[in-house]
């Protein structure tokens, strides 16, 4: 038996770019929050710069799904990924606020060219099980997370914050690179040559299909579970610090989990089922699940507590986004760049919302309460859409 799982190559091409950019930018992202708290920013100012990060990918998401008809997807994937090495050469020098908001918009619309045009790819080249090669295509983030922040330890404590965003801009650059000579062969025959009015038509379209009775709550129910993952993203490891957890017990928290998620993936993947109604019901609902035991039982939370939680709801949070995009692709084959664009949207204005209410909310009502009440929300979204779509 194969230790990876068997993946269709393109979606095993567009996954190995994948990989190095998340390494790249996972080598300071986890800290980025203690980083801006050493800064003095406030936890508004915290979420308010992941929103500033994420509401520009679901904004820039259309025009760059118009771009991939007009220019090959792997050249426009380069330059997204080229913008996160920019984006790290300019932390290095912390320019004044105006400029840093402006950095965190940039790295938006990168995230924008790049993860709409792999998207593209993948779902312009006809694959034949969509959910289990998109399950592959979003472990990557956790495979990075297993090692990322270990060696973004070491350099931000032998050269401080310049030196992991140094390394952060060499290996994007790299990975740029190839990117474009990895891609750009798959990727040739989905530019055609197609005027913006016709585009917007296939916009339309697009969201007609995913109103349906069959869509709209899978939809709901998957950006639910994208707000709660927006919130995690951004305010977990402040979650962890409130209970005077150390930044050692941080880290190697965050890296056992990743390293355990690892060969968990896999055999999730190996799991993963061509329904994607079943995929994003059962894990919306393992996602609930965790959340809610997470906020009830934070008082008495341990390392090992804290762990198989987390693990639960990383495992839910794999299936129900793979279970999004092949619903997506199925439903809106016609439509690739669109629907890429689309899918695009979803997550990180999802994101952006979780990271911009979280940082509202966790003042006046706290942790464990906003993961249970949110627990509650995506359980019972993930119950009903099963119920109602047979």
């Amino acid at each position: 038996m194969e230790i990876i799982p068997k993946i269709e190559k393109i979606a095993r091409n567009v996954t190995f770019v994948h990989l190095p950019l998340m390494f790249s930018y996972k080598l300071f992202s986890l800290y980025f929050p203690l980083y801006l708290l050493e800064k003095n920013f406030t936890l508004a100012q915290v979420g308010y710069t992941n929103f500033l990060i994420y509401l520009p990918i679901a904004l820039f998401a259309p025009i760059a799904g118009y771009l991939n008809h007009k220019i090959n997807p792997a050249i426009l994937a380069s330059l997204g990924v080229l913008g996160y090495g920019i984006y790290s050469l300019g932390m290095i020098f912390f320019p004044n606020m105006i400029i840093f908001y402006l950095l965190q918009i940039m790295l938006g619309i990168s995230a924008a060219l790049f993860f709409v045009s792999s998207r593209a790819i993948m779902m312009g080249s006809n694959l034949k099980n969509p959910d289990k090669a998109f399950a592959f295509f979003y472990s990557v983030p956790s495979y990075a997370d297993a090692l990322a922040p270990a060696f973004g330890a070491f350099f931000i404590w032998k050269f401080g914050f310049s030196g992991v965003f140094a390394a952060s801009v060499i290996l994007a650059l790299i990975t740029s690179i190839y990117c474009f000579f990895s891609l750009r062969k798959d990727s040739e025959k989905l530019t055609e040559n197609i005027k913006i009015n016709e585009s917007v038509e296939n916009y339309k379209e697009v969201f007609k299909s995913i109103k349906t009775k069959g869509a709209a709550p899978l939809i709901i129910t998957s950006l639910a579970v994208l707000i709660v993952g927006g919130f995690n993203n951004t305010f977990f490891v402040l979650f962890l610090k409130s209970l005077n957890w150390a930044q050692d017990q941080i880290l190697i928290f965050n890296s056992l989990l990743s390293l355990a998620f690892l060969p968990v993936s896999w055999v999730v993947v190996r799991m993963i089922k061509k329904k994607s109604v079943a995929n994003i019901c059962y894990g919306s609902e393992m996602v609930g699940f965790f959340s809610f035991i997470l906020g009830a039982i934070s008082g008495m939370l341990n390392f090992y507590l804290a762990f198989l939680i987390m693990l639960g709801k990383n495992i839910g949070g794999l299936i129900t986004g793979s279970g999004r995009s092949g619903l997506l692709t199925t439903k809106l084959k016609k439509y690739p760049e669109e629907s890429a664009a689309v899918d695009t949207i979803f997550s990180p204005l999802s994101t952006a919302l979780g990271a911009l209410i979280g940082g509202l909310i966790i003042g006046p009502i706290g942790y464990p309460l906003i993961f249970m009440i949110s627990g509650i929300l995506i359980f019972t979204s993930g119950f009903l859409s099963r119920k109602i779509i047979k």
